[in-house]
């Protein structure tokens, strides 16, 4: 009787560590958000702090060893041809807020212009998150993003998803700012995840 109960209550020691697992892995995002959050405070800096970011997620689901050294490292590594992206991004972003100034002035033609540039930096967004989930030292900031440009067309499904996080950051930061920063990690979570994804599809 003794055995078969000892049985019936083996099959759940396993659940409760992949549940720990989970959590655990959450909790890492989280962290890892306001990692990325601090380290782009400087704005330009956007692109190598998810990068760095994502590496740091990438080494935890592989059970491998890193915290804030790894990530500062990696950071550092990133950054060198990284800002360039940064500033290209900013740069993208004025000129939304540009189009956005002409739409509310009245400008003809404005709503359609302010359309398109939004479209356009989501695109620029979603393949700058999906550049930095794939980043390894030593690779060039140019090919990563003309890569994943490319990626973020032939996956519209994995865009959509991406474009989805990135919405979840600004709800957000409008209900309340600090929500916005440990969401940051789960995004960068998210296109490694869209990026695995579509790497299977390949196979």
């Amino acid at each position: 009787m003794a055995t078969s109960q000892a049985r019936a209550k083996a099959p759940k020691a396993p659940r409760e560590s992949v549940f720990a697992e989970r959590f655990a892995l959450f909790a890492e995002c989280l962290l890892t958000g306001v990692w990325i959050a601090v380290a782009s405070l400087p704005l330009v800096t956007c692109p190598a702090a998810f990068a760095a970011g994502a590496r740091h997620l990438r080494r935890r689901t592989a059970h491998e060893a890193g915290g804030w050294r790894e990530f500062t490292t990696d950071f550092r590594a990133a950054v060198r041809g990284g800002w360039i992206a940064g500033v290209a991004g900013c740069a993208a972003v004025a000129a939304v807020w540009v189009d956005v100034q002409a739409v509310r002035a009245g400008i003809p033609g404005g709503p359609f212009v302010g359309a398109v540039g939004l479209f356009a930096l989501l695109g620029l967004a979603v393949a700058g998150l999906r550049a930095a989930a794939v980043w390894a030292p030593g690779a060039s900031w140019r090919t990563l993003l003309a890569e994943a440009g490319r990626r973020t067309v032939l996956d519209p499904a994995g865009s959509f998803l991406l474009v989805g996080g990135l919405a979840v950051v600004a709800c957000s930061a409008w209900l309340m700012a600090p929500l916005a920063v440990p969401v940051l990690g789960a995004v960068a979570a998210a296109a490694l995840a869209v990026e695995e994804r579509y790497r299977h599809r390949l196979r």
